[in-house]
């Protein structure tokens, strides 16, 4: 409510709210420095976000990346938050540091639970919570199993974006809140923005969801349809200033690997009924449906939210039922729908349903807080809480779910219960017996993940610094890598030993800026993932390897085409490219072999006399020089001989649709080899500097839309601004 708490007591709140949480996260990492280390985050995300500190030193916005041609569309990834101004500022300042590889992650992922806390706090405040109930929400939302076990410890996108679903939330309600002034609309934009381009399309649909359920509560509480006229507006602001992202990753998902995913994958991590006692006990363990679509045991350590939440909101359903629906049913609702969704199968291109529980947590968060406000001096809370552990963990021991961690976590819960019961008697009266919820969903919380592991099977590689090195491979040359799956092969639990210096899996080659054919991708939006049918992790179909290193390794084949120069085979692979006079066996290292071709490295723009996509027609050789290959253009000078045919120039880097060519005031079509890589046909005669670069319709039309919706947010505050400075009220739209 505008102006009815001091903002300086709000500010300070807030931020000791996210140095709780920080502080937690600090002692999970001195129990163990390798907690944010996991997985995609090792292969994909520090990677890349090494090369997009690069690109921001290089004066360029990290669009394409020239080091993998998998993953060569950071924008199209999605999950990089490429227009995100937050993730961006981030990596540029993480990496101003000189951090080892899991600090850099742990300072990533603390920065953005920080700020997570942030979010959860105004929101719980907005609502008329205390302070105590305040980060007791706070706590629950940015530590809760999920956002510890793969949003901040593998999955980054997922906390990327959902930092900002409570503050997209908290301004949510305040658009719809008619005692503000008539500039309420602007409250949601800039965290829509910052939520869309956080790079997590599942936090996108639960935005949605968002709206449609406060959209649908307003219009039945106030029955004008004008009522939610600002929340729209300012969504629709939010969704503008991100139309680059969303627009981009609509664009690049067409014909990519990811529409022709199997539809086994959306039965893969439901949260099954079986397993909801964990959000009692976390180390409840029944049977999950995993990546490789096995129903293994699992315990339910993403299911944790600290104890008390669950067990507050069920004492007031058993012992005030009706009060309660009557207090909170629009988010009894919500939260029922939300778990629904958790526990079906999913659809389209999304996957993994269990993805929605960071934010069925959240509504669990808020609806125990006004569990807890509607009677605060009752012991029931904390009886339920002792009683549900008890009950839990005999329940466990007779079906055989108590998993590996049960008897160290069941015994640490259940003495916090009866530590929280002693408290609500010895403390009658008192101003800290408040503070009882908070405390002990804190160490609850705490003792869940210093008892069961967070990396929830996920495998984690031994990667060192050294891949900040180049050696042994040649920065000016492109490799193909051909290595089996990376994670049954160099995970730690297989090979303890450093990894990755020679083979370089994953996206890994964009520490040390060396250029590779393969990268991680979920998307796979580039032709050569569709043409090799690489796995997301990177890896080379063995059949596509196969094929490739034997008949089209050699002169004017598809590699010499690409201007592959260099091939990588891991030593479980037992192949080498043929024919073997055209390649030198230059290292051979316990990881594999590394050969070059017999040539100095191909220039990354040439001129060819046939291709095999055109076989009926030749062209002229052109003269090629000043060749400036950048991140998201290449410039050449250009000269075709006069009086003849035409040149076929061809670009050593991925396609992609929206590349633009021009020499001088002269446009050309540029078009691409089976959509592998660009090629231009330059017309006969033509001479001077061409210009190709990467200028997608998607980027203009969102850049513009973007320019747009952010000139009406400036002027939008600037006259709240005013507005407030003319009637001398709280600045506040």
């Amino acid at each position: 409510m505008c102006g009815s708490r001091p903002t300086r007591t709000e500010i300070l709140g807030a931020l000791s709210a996210g140095l709780l949480v920080a502080a937690f996260c600090l002692i999970l990492l001195w129990h163990n420095p390798l907690v944010f280390w996991n997985d995609d985050y090792e292969l994909s995300v520090l990677p890349v976000f090494a090369d997009m500190a690069r690109s921001w030193s290089e004066g360029h916005w990290p669009i394409l990346s020239p080091y993998s041609w998998v993953c060569g569309n950071l924008a199209g990834e999605f999950q990089y938050g490429t227009f995100s101004l937050f993730v961006n500022a981030v990596v540029v300042l993480v990496w101003k540091f000189p951090l080892a590889f899991p600090q850099q992650a742990a300072a990533l992922s603390i920065a953005h639970l920080f700020f997570l806390g942030i979010g959860a706090f105004l929101l719980a405040r907005d609502r008329g919570f205390s302070v105590a109930l305040s980060i007791f929400v706070t706590l629950i939302a940015s530590l809760n199993g999920w956002i510890i076990c793969w949003g901040a410890t593998d999955w980054f996108g997922a906390l990327g974006a959902f930092t900002w679903l409570p503050w997209a939330w908290w301004g949510a309600e305040r658009a719809l809140d008619s005692r503000r002034t008539k500039w309420r609309c602007l409250w949601p934009a800039p965290f829509v923005y910052l939520l869309v381009t956080g790079g997590f399309p599942y936090t996108v649909l639960m935005l949605l969801l968002l709206i449609g359920w406060l959209s649908i509560k307003s219009l039945v509480q106030t029955r004008n349809i004008f009522s939610i006229l600002p929340l729209l507006l300012g969504i629709a602001l939010g969704f503008g200033l991100s139309a680059p992202a969303w627009l981009a990753l609509l664009d690049l998902v067409q014909g990519s690997a990811r529409e022709l995913q199997s539809a086994v994958a959306h039965w893969q991590w439901r949260v099954p009924p079986a397993a909801l006692p964990g959000l009692i006990l976390p180390s409840w363990t029944a049977n999950w449906t995993d990546f490789s679509s096995r129903n293994l045991p699992h315990a339910a350590t993403e299911l944790a939210c600290g104890l008390v939440a669950p067990a507050a909101l069920v004492a007031a359903l058993i012992w005030r039922p009706r009060l309660v629906v009557r207090q909170i049913k629009w988010e009894l609702v919500l939260l029922l729908l939300v778990l629904l969704f958790c526990m079906t199968p999913t659809a389209g291109l999304f996957r993994w349903s269990f993805r929605w529980l960071p934010f069925f947590h959240l509504v669990l968060a808020i609806c125990a807080a006004e569990a807890l406000r509607l009677k605060p001096e009752s012991p029931t809370p904390a009886a339920a809480a002792l009683g549900l552990v008890v009950l839990t963990g005999v329940a466990a021991l007779i079906f055989h779910t108590t998993g590996s961690y049960a008897l160290p976590l069941s015994w640490t819960l259940i003495g916090l219960a009866v530590v929280w019961l002693c408290f609500e008697f010895l403390l009658r009266g008192s101003e800290f017996r408040c503070w009882a919820p908070v405390a002990i969903t804190f160490c609850a919380l705490l003792a869940t993940y210093l008892c069961v592991p967070t990396n929830g099977g996920v495998p984690r590689y031994n990667f060192s610094q050294e891949l900040l090195k180049p050696a042994p491979l040649d920065p000016q040359r492109l490799y193909l890598s051909v290595y089996p799956w990376a994670e049954l092969t160099y995970a730690t639990i297989n090979n303890s030993q450093p990894v990755g210096q020679t083979l370089r899996p994953g996206s890994t080659s964009m520490w040390a800026g060396l250029r590779f054919i393969n990268g991680y991708s979920p998307i796979r939006a580039a032709g050569v993932a569709r043409e090799f049918a690489t796995s997301i992790h990177g890896e080379i179909n063995p059949d596509a390897g196969t094929d490739l290193l034997n008949h089209q390794a050699g002169r004017g084949g598809e590699l010499e085409l690409m201007g592959v120069d260099g091939i990588v085979v891991a030593r479980e692979v037992d192949i080498a490219p043929q024919p073997r006079t055209e390649w030198d066996l230059v290292v051979s290292t316990d990881e594999g072999n590394v050969f070059q071709r017999c040539s100095a490295p191909f220039s990354r723009v040439r001129s060819v006399t046939s291709i095999h996509s055109r076989p009926n027609e030749q062209f002229v050789l052109a003269t090629i020089s000043r060749i400036n290959d950048s991140r998201n253009f290449v410039d050449a000078d250009i000269d075709v001989p006069a009086g003849g045919r035409s040149a076929l120039l061809t670009f050593s880097r991925p396609y992609f649709r929206g590349y633009k060519a021009r020499i001088g005031n002269q446009k050309l079509a540029i078009t691409s080899y089976r959509g592998l890589f660009p090629i231009l046909e330059v017309p006969a005669g033509t001479h001077g500097r061409l210009t190709v670069a990467y200028r997608p319709t998607w980027l203009l039309w969102g850049g513009g839309v973007a320019t747009v919706c952010g000139l009406i947010v400036l002027l939008g505050v600037v006259a709240a601004w005013r507005y407030s400075s003319s009637t001398g009220t709280e600045s506040c739209p």
